[in-house]
């Protein structure tokens, strides 16, 4: 158990104020807005509430920043973020203790998310040094084609609250490996793990002006000037589709090179030749990472006939199982949703299926008293009318229903606006390969139920997003590639 006083502690250790320019300042007229812990509905602190003013400041001190940040070599970049790597991992318990009081996830989560966002830093500081291009003879054989590649200037990157840390180390690593500056604007519900890191940045030797935060409550007002001023060259945005079809809109002023990470409505898909065992925890791991709240949480499980009554009796099982608290209690799993809103959704999308004819196997109403919690839930026989079939749960809730074909599933699977992520259990391997070919989604985890990890490409396809984070891709997306023809005497 975690003590008031580490609690305060740990808050009062991070700066309030926007991160611009290599220094803390207010916000325009001292304006601030409260960070709320989700576990008691309690004010943790105020932090400052930008105006559009103070974004372009932060936007200006980037341009500024770009052209000598460029010219920094590869490996002084690399050493940057290998710094950055340590010093997370030198200050995981405070790092973690800070984000279960601002956004609720237990303490053994936020540890987790702490040391995956530090891998972020040391993956692009390894991608640093291996930005290549190339050199070709002319067809014709009467020049070289020469190509190189070069940052694409400074960057916008906007981060959710769900993974309020390592969201912003997998824009941000592979910005500075390769050489662009940034603006970071951190969701409203999360602002204190983004101005923890930016004193970090800065403690590893990342130059004024490279790397700034800008917190507020106005992300629209404050944004949309950033985009639309011709300072800026690329977006990285992850959130919601409908916060992302305006952004592209408004980058489509000014030509903004883009990355979205957007929706998603996962299938977890078991077939009845499966190690069940294996499949229930795959499944818990692919629905319970974040209390259900992240786009790559399992949100429609179909199930083989012929299993479905067993694996759904030992979902329930396991799931009752679950300690639901604050995070900062011992042998809690479960901790709050973020907000009221979002609790009385998934409440919503719950009463909507039962409606429809779902049987709850367990949970299936929210917790009374402080926070904003519900209990991990399962449903059986969820219909494919129900609204939670097309919209995600974002919430601790299994939703479950059977299949008899492959042909039927894969179709169930794919009948989506969605496509980050899917799951599929079988021991067919054929079969495996087959339908992971077949499905409309930019990952797939075979017999695993985890696929988020910083040396592979992470995205979707459809409205789940453009581009990919991660992997040997990710720091493409920060480079533009130049041809130089050279014609030989």
């Amino acid at each position: 158990m975690i003590n008031q006083a580490t609690e305060k502690r740990v808050v009062d250790a991070v700066p309030k104020q926007l991160y611009v320019d290599g220094g803390w300042a207010d916000a325009q007229g001292g304006a601030t807005f409260d960070v709320v812990d989700p576990a008691t509905g309690h004010v943790l602190c105020a932090v400052a509430d930008a105006a559009p003013e103070d974004g372009m400041r932060a936007l200006r001190a980037a341009s500024d920043a770009q052209s000598a940040f460029a010219a920094v070599p590869p490996r002084q970049r690399a050493d940057m973020l290998m710094t950055a790597f340590r010093l997370l991992h030198e200050r995981i318990d405070d790092l973690a203790l800070l984000m279960t009081l601002e956004m609720g996830k237990p303490l053994a989560e936020s540890r987790g998310e702490v040391a995956y966002a530090a891998e972020f830093f040391r993956h692009f500081a390894e991608e640093a040094v291996r930005i290549n291009g190339g050199y070709q003879v002319a067809p014709t054989g009467g020049a070289r084609f020469l190509v190189t590649k070069q940052p694409v200037g400074p960057c916008l990157l906007i981060t959710p609250w769900n993974f309020p840390l390592a969201m912003g180390t997998r824009k941000i690593g592979p910005a500075i490996a390769a050489g662009c500056t940034s603006v970071i604007k951190p969701a409203a519900q999360t602002p204190l793990s983004m101005l923890a890191l930016a004193g970090i940045l800065g403690e590893a030797g990342v130059p004024d002006g490279v790397v700034n935060v800008v917190t507020t409550t106005r992300s629209g007002e404050v944004m949309e000037p950033q985009i639309r001023s011709g300072l800026a060259r690329k977006l990285s945005f992850t959130g919601s589709t409908a916060v992302g079809r305006k952004l592209l809109e408004q980058c489509a002023d000014k030509i903004l090179r883009t990355s979205m990470e957007l929706g998603g409505n996962a299938a977890f898909i078991v077939f009845a030749d499966a190690d069940l065992d294996a499949a229930v925890d795959g499944a818990l791991a692919a629905k319970m990472r974040n209390s259900g709240e992240a786009c790559t949480a399992a949100n429609r499980f179909y199930v083989h006939e012929d299993v479905a009554e067993d694996f759904g009796s030992r979902m329930a099982e396991r799931m009752r199982t679950f300690a639901v608290g604050r995070g900062t209690q011992d042998d809690v799993r479960v901790g709050p949703l973020i907000n009221p809103a979002a609790r009385d959704k998934v409440q919503s999308l719950v009463d909507d299926a039962v409606e429809q004819g779902a049987q709850v196997l367990t949970g299936g109403t929210a917790l009374a008293g402080v926070g904003y919690f519900y209990p991990p839930t399962v449903l059986t026989g969820v219909p494919g009318s129900a609204r939670m079939r097309r919209e995600e749960i974002f919430g601790p809730v299994a939703s479950i229903s059977q299949f008899s074909t492959e042909a039927e599933v894969v179709a169930a699977a794919n009948d989506t606006e969605y496509g980050l992520a899917n799951y599929v259990y079988t021991n067919d391997l054929t079969r495996a390969l087959r339908v992971a070919e077949a499905l409309e989604s930019g990952m797939v985890g075979l017999n695993q139920g985890v696929v988020s990890n910083p040396a592979a490409p992470f995205g979707g396809v459809k409205a789940s997003g453009l581009g990919r984070e991660g992997g040997p891709t990710g720091i493409d997306e920060f480079l533009e590639t130049k041809y130089i023809g050279i014609t030989l005497a």
